[in-house]
């Protein structure tokens, strides 16, 4: 693909499966260049021979969730330039009926069991503040006093004066009168404030901490939700499950009954309303010792969240990349394990007992299950994004929202390799190899994270670059996720050892066995983690033409304190000791740097903050090196996947510059 073919990059939502088990609703949405956003409509997908069918033609409609009762959908839509808010519609579709209007928008919600109520999640803006009163504009904001660690995230900056917070609301009939504005006599007589014409939806939380993941208890009489409430969340990577009753009192915790400290994420009771499954990742007695701990399944029976029981190997089994748990038939329930850069899907019962229903070479990225039917959305190297149903351990696809791009763009095979690193460790990643004989310049691409992988679903950066020209080499080296937790900590306080080792192991072997490729024009290039990465190989290592460094994470010592993870995440990867610090350090070594550089970062990026990247490259000047320094504003740690359409345009064309100069292909010439 090129640069200006992001906007044929259709990615599909989770599905929601109607009851009946006959079609389910997804949005599909994708780049725009002309709004400059991203737009998305809901689709109606039958699991027979019929085609999709658009149900919506909102700016930006997602998150469809059909009523348990099958007789209404719900889902978020975004005007252009708007907030997203709650809507409701026939399950067939027709004119959708808007029952929020959340100042910051609504990011999440689910359905009660008897489709009478919605609950949903919505950040709570703190008076004077994010336009809460008018004249008042972000500038002109009270200080922020700060007194703890968590106080910003990358993507919505400051977090305690906008705290989301649990709401409860009835569904209005789908049959009600429409609402009329009243004005002159009438809205006179009925005073300033007015008529709504949302329903009233009651506050449920109000603690100062994120309330998430929000769903019903399987009689409808609680609503669970995770939340970092206790004592000591503020000092350790702790979260729990909770629950509530349905008028907000009776908060009762589920999760962490022993020495150990769990960060606990999404919880769903059985459908049989026997058990509670839950997600999470055990820190161990400290709650800081995050690095490369997989996500396991925990279940407890109702009303017992004491006897709770691990049942899935975090060693060798990770459900935490996609995140979610389906309730399935009786007490058992389908995750999503990631496995050496595939997706697998389970199905797990209380008991422990587990299934593959379906494992490839693809990437599934949400699911629905109504009885015995099962469909998924997913990406594989061919679609950015389709729906599926699994049938016999296979998945069956359902739709075809990526014709375009393949009819207008070629689309490069993956070729999956193993090679041997300098010690015989093996491995694992892929070669992108161009059309034509060769040579063809190589470019050595490395994932962030770093626990992380490289996998089988679609990656617009290897595609870009190779109808530019440029075999694209990437592996997933120690330190990475999918391989079993060994493999993601050997790296814990020896960053830029095997992991380096292992990704030129990777590069040399795909040299020697493509001839295609040419061994002796070579970039490299990471973002995030990869951009430590990369910086810390062109410090070690001189034979690459040229390196981009995006978004990295380059002064593990400032990082501390300018990072929104900062102050757990450096020492846990590097260790606490300065000298061990610096030791790991590209910035400490950035004097031994000979490659001419192309840094790239965000000017809102709160993860790795931009004056990583403006250390880096002042220090790289300094020295005498060729750089670049580009800067995106507006834009956070995300840019590269979630970026303004124009913004992810211009980086790519910025590198192909960039590579034209330092690395020229046979289609990607100087200009």
């Amino acid at each position: 693909m090129k640069p200006d073919t992001l906007n044929l990059l259709n990615s599909v939502s989770t599905p929601s499966l109607h009851p009946d088990g006959q079609r389910c609703i997804v949005s599909v949405t994708r780049p725009d260049f002309d709004a400059d956003a991203y737009v998305g409509q809901l689709w109606e997908v039958p699991l027979d021979d019929g085609p999709p069918r658009r149900l919506t033609r909102g700016f930006r409609d997602t998150a469809p969730q059909f009523a348990p009762d099958g007789r209404s959908a719900a889902f978020l839509r975004a005007e252009q330039g708007g907030k997203p808010q709650l809507f409701i519609m026939d399950s067939r579709g027709g004119e959708p009926r808007q029952i929020t209007d959340q100042p910051l928008g609504v990011s999440e919600f689910a359905w009660s069991p008897d489709s009478r109520r919605l609950a949903f999640c919505a950040r709570v803006p703190e008076e004077g503040r994010y336009g809460t009163v008018d004249g008042i504009s972000p500038g002109q904001e009270d200080p922020r006093l700060v007194r703890g660690f968590k106080y910003q995230m990358n993507g919505v900056g400051y977090i305690r004066d906008k705290r989301i917070q649990l709401f409860l609301l009835e569904v209005p009939p789908l049959d009600e009168e429409p609402f009329v504005k009243p004005v002159g006599r009438a809205q006179k007589s009925l005073g300033e404030e007015g008529p709504s014409p949302f329903p009233e939806a009651s506050q449920l939380t109000e603690d100062d901490a994120d309330h998430t993941s929000p769903s019903f208890s399987a009689d409808g009489a609680r609503l669970l939700f995770t939340a970092a409430l206790e004592a000591d969340s503020e000092t350790t990577l702790r979260s729990d499950i909770y629950s509530v009753s349905l008028d907000g009192v009776d908060r009762q915790r589920l999760s962490n009954f022993s020495n150990e400290i769990v960060s606990c994420s999404k919880a769903v009771e059985s459908a049989d309303g026997q058990w509670l499954f839950y997600l999470g990742s055990d820190l161990s007695p400290s709650g800081l010792d995050f690095v490369a701990r997989n996500t396991a399944l925990y279940a407890a029976p109702v009303g017992r969240p004491e006897e709770v029981r691990v049942l899935t190997d975090p060693e060798t089994t990770d459900l935490g990349e996609i995140g979610d748990i389906v309730p399935a038939d009786g007490d058992s329930v389908v995750v999503f394990n990631r496995s050496r850069g595939a997706g697998e899907i389970l199905h797990i019962a209380s008991s422990g007992s587990a299934s593959v229903l379906a494992g490839g070479k693809y990437i599934v990225t949400g699911a629905a299950c109504a009885g015995r039917t099962l469909v998924v959305a997913f990406t594989d190297p061919q679609t950015p994004g389709d729906v599926a149903r699994v049938e016999g351990g296979e998945l069956a696809t359902l739709t075809d929202f990526s014709a375009n791009l393949r009819t207008n763009m070629i689309i490069a095979d993956m070729r999956e390799e193993v090679f041997e690193a300098p010690d015989g460790y093996p491995v694992h990643g892929w070669v992108l190899v161009p059309e034509g004989d060769g040579p063809h310049p190589v470019l050595l691409n490395i994932h962030g994270g770093p626990y992380a992988q490289y996998g089988w679903g679609y990656f617009d950066e290897a595609q870009v670059y190779v109808e530019a020209g440029y075999a694209v080499v990437m592996c997933n080296p120690r330190g990475a996720a999918g391989y079993g937790q060994e493999h993601g900590r050997v790296i814990k306080e020896a960053m830029g050892t095997v992991d380096m080792h292992d990704v030129l192991a990777f590069l040399e072997g795909a040299v020697a066995a493509y001839p295609q490729l040419d061994g002796q024009r070579l970039g490299v290039m990471g973002g995030s983690y990869g951009g430590y990465l990369t910086a810390w190989l062109i410090a070690h290592d001189h034979r690459f033409q040229g390196a981009i460094v995006e978004r990295g994470f380059l002064d593990p010592e400032s990082f501390i304190g300018s990072s929104d993870i900062g102050w757990f995440f450096s020492e846990a990867y590097t260790g606490a000791e300065p000298e061990k610090m610096r030791a790991q350090s590209p910035y400490a070594h950035v004097d031994k740097v000979r490659t001419p550089t192309f840094v790239i970062h965000s000017e809102q990026d709160l993860r790795c903050p931009l004056e990583q990247a403006q250390r880096y490259y002042t220090a790289l000047k300094r020295h005498g090196i060729e750089a670049e320094m580009l800067i995106f504003p507006g834009e956070t740690h995300e840019l590269s996947r979630t970026g303004t359409p124009w913004h992810r345009r211009q980086r790519f064309e910025h590198i192909l510059r960039w590579w034209a100069e330092k690395l020229p292909s046979k289609k990607n010439q100087p200009a």
